[in-house]
């Protein structure tokens, strides 16, 4: 994809952002757009920070260190989105500053473990499977207090929120339903524990105004700003 096609596409999801903000009642400003890069080249990731992008979501660390060292001129605020693997939290503790899909207090303890001191505390959202599929990770929300109470006590590491994904394909009756039970979640969470979390990771190109709407504050997009994903190398 060309540099000023990238610049295009981010600027007509924006636009979708803060009109979907402004129906929904909403500050724009509250909702923090995340890029999700993933596949796409370090050239894309550059035009898109030269057209106003800062947030970058990536998936595979294997992909996302070189493109992070082509890049390192940047100021780039970098959220790792996919599943964690315990071979691979050193590097992710070392080198991100937002994980969204923590679903184990295994690897939380490592994370905060291995994150350098020097660094602020690592930023978390932990991934819940509201939809109960066996394809998606995350925890149940009947594990998510839990596992939320433990993180919280760990140091070197934030608890910020919650995130989700609804089904493929979902109804947008569907999609309302699974987002506004995230964000009651959080709600419960934070009156039944004492936190206050803060944050909801959820919505992407195809659903991202139904999220905005249930009071979304990070919307992760890929495909509506880079185009189709390239095959992974």
């Amino acid at each position: 994809m060309s540099n000023s096609l990238v610049g295009q596409r981010l600027a007509q999801v924006r636009e979708r952002l803060t009109a979907s903000a402004r129906r929904c009642e909403r500050d724009p400003a509250s909702i923090t757009l995340i890029a999700v890069s993933k596949t796409r080249p370090a050239e894309e990731v550059r035009a898109a920070f030269e057209a106003g992008q800062h947030a970058f979501g990536e998936n595979y660390l294997q992909e996302a260190l070189p493109k992070m060292e082509a890049l390192a001129d940047l100021p780039l605020e970098w959220h790792y989105i996919g599943r964690i693997q315990s071979n691979k939290t050193r590097d992710i503790a070392a080198r991100f500053h937002w994980v969204h899909a923590l679903a184990s207090l295994k690897h939380a303890r490592r994370l905060s473990q291995q994150r350098p001191g020097e660094l602020p505390p690592l930023n978390l959202c932990i991934q819940v499977n509201i939809s109960g599929e066996a394809s998606k990770g995350g925890v149940s929300p009947d594990q998510a207090g839990e596992l939320a109470a433990e993180v919280a006590r760990l140091p070197n590491l934030r608890l910020r929120g919650l995130m989700t994904m609804p089904p493929a394909g979902s109804s947008k009756g569907e999609q309302h339903r699974i987002f506004a039970a995230l964000r009651q979640l959080k709600e419960q969470i934070n009156t039944e524990l004492g936190l206050a979390l803060d944050s909801l990771s959820m919505g992407m190109s195809g659903d991202m105004e139904t999220a905005i709407c249930e009071g979304a504050t990070m919307v992760r997009i890929g495909t509506a700003i880079f185009g189709p994903r390239e095959p992974k190398q």
